[in-house]
């Protein structure tokens, strides 16, 4: 499967940059530091790379808070590696890992 998220409306997909990226094992969008320009609906898509076809989710808002209050989450690292990952020599491996808190 392949994950990618539509903003707003079709064709317009999130581009990944130093604030937007995709989970391509959960799926999850992670947007660093919320700015205005990030309102509106994102929606799910994903492809199955046997099949080439396509499954949609429900669209989702992204609304800016009006009453100037963040949300605190505690620092921590986020990881969900498995206990051995087996890897082909001389293959490239990706490991996810996320720093939350504010």
């Amino acid at each position: 499967l392949s994950f990618a998220w539509i903003f707003n409306e079709y064709p317009s997909f999130v581009q990944e940059d130093s604030r937007r990226f995709v989970s391509q094992e959960t799926g999850h969008l992670y947007i660093a530091k919320v700015e205005p320009s990030d309102v509106g609906n994102y929606t799910c898509v994903v492809t199955s790379t046997v099949t080439n076809s396509q499954v949609l989710g429900p669209p989702t808002p992204l609304v800016l808070r009006t009453d100037g209050v963040m949300g605190e989450y505690e620092p921590k690292i986020e990881v969900q590696f498995p206990e051995t990952l087996p890897a082909a020599k001389g293959s490239t491996v990706k490991l996810e890992c996320f720093a939350l808190g504010k």
